[in-house]
């Protein structure tokens, strides 16, 4: 049903397309402008038209026979007969039937090309998408196994051997308990802010104006419920920063990152937070001045890929969190990196100025 629908409009195009091409020389010829070139030149805008709207090359090629014969037949001499006696007409015909053929042909093709270029990147982008998803998956099958192991392992020891621990055992057990508990609830909270952002590419994610101000402000309260004692000082330009973005996942990348600066730096440092302004982007960094990015890790480190369990600082890795905040600043158009400095190391992301932001500003 789609093929014949599509048929029917292909067909209803073409001869709209000539029957425009012919009126318009028709006007041409009839006032005074008897210039069989350039009554040509309206038929050949047509067919390129026709060749453009239309799939494969049959209606290009009906369409090139019906130019040439309609010229022939109502604008060459004797009008309205077709008549291939004419002195030299013969020549003129097979150029200007050449002419269309290859005009059409060629139209299509690069039409086909076209198509297939964006299939090419359509495919490209498919792979990256997989790319990410086994990577997720890989995270989230490390991440999620660690603490359900320790919780289970905790749970069970305290059940099973309750009457010989001590109350500082059974504290240290109910302590580790709740630690793996928030942990596996701070991935689980990860995981659904990426469902927020959109399978199509041309709206991945629903932005809106936002003060740069209250989304830092948010998801510094956010963290703090999580982590009382982190100590994090914000450095930020005096003007008034609006950006359009998804104020919900900016906020978890945030959170990620800072929380990822506080448990494995291993420094009691404050944390730094940097906002500064260009004329095309915002950028935000964290900074910490603990013991930095193992050099081995560094290059994997947004791709939720880690070559132990735990961190060299004991906590557990870092693993999802990163890959999510790669997700969702690339679904912003923006870009994410991550360096050590001579003492410690920040994470820069970026988020592109939009025409509105540039207006609000």
């Amino acid at each position: 049903m789609p093929m014949n629908k599509k048929l029917v409009s292909e067909i209803a195009f073409t001869i709209l397309m000539m029957a425009a091409a012919t009126g318009i020389s028709f006007c041409f010829f009839y006032l005074g402008n008897k210039n069989v070139a350039n009554i040509a030149i309206v038929y050949t805008l047509a067919l390129i038209l026709t060749a453009l709207y239309t799939s494969g090359y049959l209606f290009g090629i009906i369409a090139s026979l019906f130019c040439v014969i309609a010229v022939n037949y109502f604008f060459s001499y004797p009008y309205f007969r077709i008549n291939f006696s004419l002195s030299g007409y013969p020549v003129t015909f097979i150029g200007m039937l050449a002419i269309s053929l290859i005009t059409s042909t060629t139209t299509t093709a690069l039409k086909r090309q076209r198509q297939a270029i964006a299939e090419r990147e359509k495919e490209l982008a498919e792979a990256d998408k997989e790319k990410l998803r086994a990577n997720l998956l890989r995270a989230v099958s490390h991440d999620l196994r660690t603490p359900l192991t320790g919780i289970i392992g905790s749970s069970s020891s305290y059940l099973e051997n309750y009457p010989e621990l001590s109350e500082e055992d059974r504290t240290e057990l109910v302590t580790n308990i709740k630690e793996d508990s928030q942990w596996l609830l701070n991935m689980v909270e990860n995981l659904l802010t990426v469902t927020r952002i959109k399978a199509n590419d041309a709206d991945k994610v629903k932005k809106t104006p936002e003060v740069v101000e209250e989304v830092v402000s948010e998801a510094i309260l956010r963290l703090r419920k999580r982590l009382p004692d982190i100590k994090i000082r914000v450095n930020m330009p005096n003007d008034f920063l609006m950006l359009s973005m998804d104020p919900t996942l900016i906020e978890q990348v945030l959170i990620n990152l800072m929380e990822n600066a506080c448990v494995h730096s291993g420094s009691s440092e404050p944390i730094d937070l940097i906002i500064s302004e260009t004329p095309d982007h915002i950028s935000f960094t964290v900074r910490d001045y603990g013991r930095g990015i193992s050099e081995k890790q560094l290059p994997y480190i947004f791709e939720g890929q880690q070559t132990m369990s735990e961190s060299a600082d004991g906590h557990k890795g870092i693993g999802i969190g990163l890959s999510i905040c790669k997700t969702i600043i690339q679904a912003h158009d923006g870009k994410i990196t991550a360096s050590n400095l001579s003492r410690g190391a920040e994470f820069t992301f970026t988020l592109p100025k939009e025409k509105e932001d540039h207006d609000n500003a």
